[in-house]
């Protein structure tokens, strides 16, 4: 029988530790289980992380594919590794930008720095992101310009000690299952939790209070929020002198209260919920429904505006993004994605010089700022050629038909475990190992490091990721890898000592270090450090800003860049599912299935004929779509909800971005309801 192998669950960020045992027989897991010994969850674990851990229903990718004759054949690796070269190759030699790559939050730790070290530091190029940015760049943004630093101050240590949970657009009863369970153990007694989000949620119908704001004005209501308690006096003005700037300025740009209510279209009623809840010990959280929104970063930043007027920057309370992607926090602080490694940043001209110096390659080579995102990469007209490794951005981009037509038109090398949307248009295919039959580190949304650990072989034509990207590295450029099979604890080692000093410190945490204590949160300095609570120890606080204090925001609540008009009259929505994956390539057993809209059912009857046999045709100003309809009483009239993990959804939404995180705004647009076609097909982005 095979052995118990110690990893660590890849579904979300909430890093809970797995044990596996790989099948007796041939290969895969056999058994998954939640692990006793690991910090983080000490054995606690969901459905989905087991049963997508041991028996995914995607359609594995097992021998290499190369584009022939139009269509995809399978070849080996000698080849399939040439072609892809030659098409990397010849886009490089013409300009570094003309190479786009796009990695993701699927990745190792290892995997992912190798992968920036190879786009920043071989090809020199620009156009590098992963899909991170699709979700969590506004919050990073966010953390940024209130903290000088990326990541939360909170840990999981400060759920029991909170008075108040305060859930802003996230639903962590599907997306992070194992933390919601926490947050409802802990809200005993007279400790609440309240959600803001105009959808009721799976976590709404769980929480004790629901303020249901309009789609898209979440701005509004902090702001609201925040009147509320400058007028009732209820300020931690102590703080406010000692640890902050900027207060003045935006109490003088502040809408009154009521105002700013009635934007948000609640009750004052609502505000003076949410004014109380932040009068407590409380804990702010927030997911894709602030972030991912034109004004995303404002939004966070307005919540953590809340956090910091009341004094709850403390064990107990304080700002809390929920990540999205299991490794999103790995790829931000490793990749050279928005950041340097460490988080040094790309505008100072001195990390960027030693990070030349320890990749030994030109300063000149590197760029000198990060880019301009997933979308515009995509949208760039000198992108030749295009690396996807983990992620589907056919499915996955706002206004995905024009994402694919460019794709289309580009040479395209996929990396991935399973076949996707992206694979089917890709002219190489490289099947990569996944959960389970992977070595690294990942690191989850309270900056906790542990091992991710193989506990099967892989099938002859599989090769992890990181051996994928250092064999193409090397080839390209021997100078800056010296093997295609490099030892992930190498690769760490080589991660960590880069971060020495900076605000984000792995330079303690070893290989070794994690065999004996599981997980390491950092700042890790040292062998003996780990990190806590951020910026505050013993009654005083110390922020890596040029002043040495957090930061308020001015942002103000805007219209929505696509509002509904006498066309296009219902908002369209999009959010996770219990059942689902990312763009679902894991859970929906190879093909898409039947679109599902969830509709409330005042708004079905209102789109007088529109249903024909309980089926709908959706439509934006980018797509049009058929879909199943649920009728939902948890969805606000005017509204229709669709999965983002299903690949027909993002047909619809938009490429409006953020201007400060570049992130997508990916939930709310204008749609219409019609009658579906007869002829028309169930919606596929095939």
């Amino acid at each position: 029988m095979s052995d118990w192998v110690s990893t660590t669950c890849m579904r979300c960020a909430v890093g809970c530790g797995h044990v596996h045992r790989g099948a007796d027989v041939g290969y895969g897991i056999d058994t998954v289980r939640g692990d006793a010994a690991h910090p983080v969850n000490q054995g606690l674990a969901c459905a989905r992380g087991i049963s997508e851990s041991k028996d995914p229903d995607g359609d594995w990718l097992t021998q290499p594919l190369v584009r022939r004759g139009g269509e995809l054949r399978r070849t080996t690796w000698d080849v399939a590794l040439a072609h892809a070269l030659e098409g990397l190759q010849r886009a490089h030699e013409r300009d570094p930008d003309a190479v786009a790559v796009l990695g993701s939050g699927q990745q190792t730790n290892e995997a992912a720095y190798a992968l920036g070290k190879l786009a920043r530091g071989g090809f020199g190029t620009r156009h590098y992101d992963a899909n991170t940015t699709l979700c969590m760049a506004s919050a990073v943004t966010a953390y940024y310009q209130a903290f000088g630093s990326d990541a939360p101050p909170c840990t999981y240590a400060d759920i029991d000690e909170a008075d108040r949970h305060v859930i802003w657009g996230a639903n962590p009863a599907v997306a992070h299952p194992v933390l919601f369970r926490w947050l409802k153990r802990a809200a005993v007694d007279d400790v609440e939790i309240i959600v803001v989000d105009p959808v009721r949620s799976e976590t709404a119908e769980n929480a004790d209070q629901h303020v249901a704001p309009e789609p898209g004005m979440d701005l509004a209501l902090a702001r609201a929020v925040l009147a509320r308690l400058v007028d009732t006096d209820r300020l931690d003005e102590a703080f406010l002198e000692e640890a902050t700037d900027g207060f003045g300025e935006l109490r003088n740009v502040l809408p009154d209260a009521e105002s700013a209510a009635d934007a948000a279209g609640v009750e004052m009623a609502d505000v003076d919920l949410l004014a109380d809840a932040l009068d407590h010990r409380a804990l702010v959280y927030w997911g894709m429904g602030v972030n991912q929104h034109v004004q995303g970063t404002e939004t966070a930043r307005a919540l953590i505006d809340l956090t910091l007027a009341t004094g709850n920057l403390r064990p107990g309370g304080g700002p809390f993004s929920l990540t999205g992607q299991a490794n999103s926090m790995g790829t931000r602080v490793c990749s050279s994605k928005g950041t340097w490694p460490g988080q040094r940043p790309f505008t100072d001209p001195e990390h960027r010089q030693t990070v030349a110096d320890r990749w030994d390659v030109p300063v000149e080579r590197l760029p000198d700022d990060a880019g301009p995102g997933p979308v515009g990469i995509l949208e760039a007209e000198d992108v030749d050629a295009v690396w996807t490794v983990a992620t589907n951005p056919v499915a996955g981009m706002p206004d995905a038909d024009t994402a694919r037509e460019t794709l289309e038109d580009a040479f395209v090398v996929a990396q991935d475990a399973f076949h996707t949307e992206t694979t089917a248009v890709a002219d190489v295919v490289l099947p990569a190992a996944t959960w389970g039959e992977s070595e690294g580190t990942t690191t989850n949304m309270e900056r906790t490091i542990s091992r991710v650990r193989a506990a099967t072989d892989v099938p002859g034509g599989v090769r992890s990721d990181l051996e994928i990207i250092a064999t193409i590295g090397s080839r390209l450029f021997p100078e800056l890898f010296e093997t295609g099979s490099p030892e992930p604890a190498t690769v760490f080692d080589e991660f960590t000592a880069l971060t020495a000093g900076t605000a984000a410190d792995c330079s303690g945490i070893t290989y070794e270090r994690l065999e004996e204590a599981h997980a390491v949160r950092w700042p890790a300095p040292d062998e003996t450090s780990a990190g806590g609570y951020r910026y505050y120890d013993d009654e005083s606080w110390s922020f890596p800003t040029e002043t040495g204090n957090a930061q308020f925001s001015i942002g103000r609540q805007a219209s929505l860049p696509e509002p509904v008009d006498d066309e296009f009259d219902l908002v369209l929505t999009t959010a996770r599912e219990a059942d689902g994956y990312n763009t679902g390539v894991r859970s929906r057993g190879g093909s898409s299935g039947e679109l599902v809209a969830r509709v409330h059912p005042d708004t079905v009857d209102a789109a007088v004929g529109a249903v024909d046999d309980n089926r709908v045709t959706i439509s934006s100003r980018r797509g049009t779509v058929t879909a199943h309809v649920n009728r939902d009483e948890g969805i606000p009239r005017g509204m229709v909800w669709l999965p983002i993990h299903h690949p027909a959804t993002n047909r619809l939404t938009l490429s409006d971005r953020d201007p400060q995180s570049k992130e997508p705004h990916f939930k709310q647009c204008a749609v219409r309801l019609a009658t579906p076609e007869a002829a028309l097909p169930p919606a596929t982005a095939d």
